[in-house]
């Protein structure tokens, strides 16, 4: 009876469940929607702002604000110099925030809102471009605007057809599609990103071998004809388990602990350049850390010689600076 019971509770409709499911795959409609309806000046818009000399000034109230401040946030973290002015606030003097060098990104569902009318005053009075995103093409602020971004007609997802859901996915969503552009156009690449991510596990995942590296008097450096004596001090005293091993000032070989222990016969009487590994795993300092852990991991070692195009040593990585590091 117990099992008839507990058969027939999870086959009843949760109505949270099927609220939730109704919201996304009403978002996910508009989303597609939007895909296949993309605005008639995106790419005019995208030129405009790699032409700009100065930033895209994001404005919005509301929804509308909390979604534009995070285009303007996504378009500053990739390469597009943006930032967010609240509209109330422009009409009490952050209106002197914006220059004519500026683009204004103005943002309402409606294209009626009333905080935008200085904001849109001013981006006419000194020819500031001006690009709205709205779903409403014959409003007041697409009127006006220089470029429209405008969205798609699709229903919102709550259910008295109100609450902005769709309308602000679909405006995030085009935020979105617009700074991925701009980057794409812009060439920005992996290590562009990281110099505005320098914190937390996204920084620590961009970091570069160099900066992470040991250097200077912590590099266990020997020559070739050093005695395996005088190396057997030099890699204890430096502590990372590995020699790199010089001819002049071009790396020769390395000598690890492995290596150590596979020579160990008569190990004393032979030279730094006779035990060495001579063709030994070596990266860039220009390497992304994460790329230094995974190629540690696959070759089943603990730390890498860095050497520069040359192949003159620069420093040495260690798995315990990578993993201290948060690099995973």
């Amino acid at each position: 009876m117990d099992d008839m019971a507990s058969l027939s509770d999870t086959t009843q409709t949760d109505p949270a469940l099927d609220a939730a499911r109704r919201v996304l795959r009403t978002e996910a409609d508009a989303l597609q929607l939007l895909a296949e309806q993309m605005p008639m000046d995106f790419a005019a818009v995208v030129e405009l702002i790699l032409r700009a000399q100065g930033r895209v000034v994001v404005s919005g109230i509301g929804k509308s604000g909390h979604v534009g401040r995070k285009i303007s946030a996504t378009l500053a973290s990739t390469g597009t110099p943006s930032h967010f002015v609240h509209a109330a606030e422009a009409s009490h003097g952050d209106l002197g925030m914006i220059t004519r060098e500026d683009i204004c990104l103005l943002i309402s569902n409606s294209g009626e809102t009333s905080e935008l009318r200085d904001l849109v005053a001013h981006t006419r009075r000194f020819s500031i471009p001006m690009v709205a995103i709205s779903s409403k093409p014959a409003s007041t602020l697409m009127k006006a605007a220089d470029h429209r971004l405008t969205l798609p007609a699709a229903p919102e997802a709550c259910a008295i057809g109100m609450a902005p859901t769709t309308s602000t996915t679909l405006t995030m969503a085009l935020g979105d599609a617009l700074a991925v552009a701009l980057m794409e156009q812009r060439g920005f690449l992996a290590e562009d990103f990281r110099i505005f991510h320098p914190g937390g596990k996204l920084g620590a995942q961009m970091a570069t071998v160099a900066q992470l590296m040991h250097v200077g008097a912590e590099l266990p450096l020997v020559d070739a004809a050093t005695p395996m004596s005088e190396t057997l001090i030099e890699m204890t005293s430096k502590g990372l388990g590995i020699a790199a091993v010089v001819t002049g000032d071009r790396l020769a070989g390395v000598i690890s602990d492995g290596d150590l222990r596979r020579k160990m016969e008569e190990l004393m009487t032979h030279t730094a350049g006779e035990v060495a590994n001579p063709d030994p795993v070596t990266v860039p300092p220009d390497m992304l850390a994460a790329q230094a852990l995974a190629l540690m991991n696959a070759r089943k070692i603990n730390a890498l010689v860095v050497v520069d195009a040359e192949g003159r040593p620069e420093g040495v990585i260690h798995v315990h600076d990578l993993l201290r590091a948060g690099v995973v």
